[in-house]
């Protein structure tokens, strides 16, 4: 059974790997994934500090690239670009055969940025320009300061994939970023939208470990029964959004010049309690114009054992009776959203430095 291809055949889901390391491209493992119907990939900086600081994969590349007077940072970008180069190739004929409508590859800016708009705005149309790819799509984070220049990239054609998206508010803010930088890019003199390519990337697991613990915390029958269910129900309100800001006169005048929707993207969809079925956050995410990013291990499960149908939006009132009742209960989703927005910033900026530390190590190691 081919699960990966029928999700974007039968289904209208596009399934992306959440990985990326130098051996899936010397070794002919990510045309592999292709041909198994993944039909695009994201990374971050946890991803290539794994990728990087493990094994010798990068180790003559960065030995020459150490041995000048470059900034280890620079030589950073360098093996990242490379990665993301190399796989903007392997998906180069499915961003062509879909009308570039998949074949993505995403880089994320430094995630020390994620609270400078202005050093975010630049550094998003640094890695566009350096790049220089028709598939590659550069992640900001969704923060407050983010949306800003999320719509100004927009507004200049680029593909943007808004990351780190947790509450449902946020997410309001970030299609607006996107409609509205359609628009600026219209009245600028642009005829043709359909190449401006975008995603919003909706955190899920996260959630359930952050809301869980409250509920734990709350103790309460109501409260523990109300556990695994928070981050499912705002995906599929999420995706309620998605339906009502992707139709009507506004959006429609958009889709005269070819405009895309932004397509909601669920990541973190990686079980982080065992209790749970490894394919949780897959099965019930399942639906049009969506994209599901997997890292390895839950795409071979789900590829193995998931279940296919469309969930999406099914039980959609459930969803919103589960909404009020984590409410009454005491959770604010609020906060909630807050605290996973900054741990997970927090987490980025973190794996970047300690990244930047062990290239310094190594480089001293190399040269020697």
């Amino acid at each position: 059974m081919d699960r990966l291809k029928d999700l974007h055949d039968e289904y209208g889901q596009s399934p992306w790997l959440d990985n990326l390391t130098r051996g899936y491209l010397t070794s002919g493992a990510l045309d592999e994934f292709i041909a198994r119907g993944v039909r695009g990939m994201t990374s971050n900086p946890t991803i290539f500090a794994k990728a990087i600081a493990a094994g010798t994969d990068y180790d003559d590349q960065f030995r020459d690239l150490a041995s000048d007077e470059h900034p280890i940072i620079d030589d950073y970008w360098e093996l990242v670009l490379d990665d993301i180069n190399g796989a903007c190739d392997a998906f180069a004929a499915l961003y062509e055969s879909s009308d570039g409508g998949d074949g993505f590859v995403s880089v994320e800016v430094d995630p020390g940025l994620a609270r400078d708009a202005g050093g975010t705005e630049e550094a998003a149309r640094g890695l566009h320009q350096r790049l220089g790819r028709p598939n590659v799509m550069v992640k900001i984070p969704a923060t407050e300061e983010g949306l800003g220049p999320v719509q100004a990239m927009i507004a200049e054609g680029r593909n943007i994939n808004i990351t780190l998206i947790f509450s449902l508010a946020r997410h309001q803010a970030v299609m607006e970023a996107y409609v509205a930088g359609l628009e600026q890019y219209v009245a600028a003199g642009a005829e043709d939208l359909s190449r401006v390519a975008s995603v919003a990337s909706f955190f899920v697991s996260r959630v359930d470990t952050e809301v869980d613990r409250r509920l734990t915390e709350i103790g309460t029958s109501e409260a523990l029964a109300l556990r695994g269910k928070a981050a499912i129900a705002q995906a599929k309100l999420a995706y309620r959004q998605f339906t009502t800001m992707f139709s009507g006169p506004r959006w429609e005048a958009l889709v005269a010049k070819g405009a895309r929707v932004q397509r909601p993207l669920w990541a973190s969809t990686s079980t982080k309690n065992p209790d749970y079925p490894d394919t949780v956050y897959v099965d019930n995410l399942i639906g049009p114009h969506t994209v599901d990013t997997l890292p390895e291990p839950t795409l071979e499960a789900f590829d193995e054992h998931g279940t296919l149908a469309r969930t999406v939006d099914l039980d959609v009132d459930e969803a919103q009776g589960t909404w009020a009742a984590l409410e009454h209960v005491g959770v604010d989703m609020d906060d909630v959203a807050v605290r996973i927005e900054t741990e997970g910033i927090d987490s980025f900026a973190k794996s970047f430095d300690e990244l930047i530390d062990t290239l310094t190590t190594k480089a001293a190691e190399l040269t020697q």
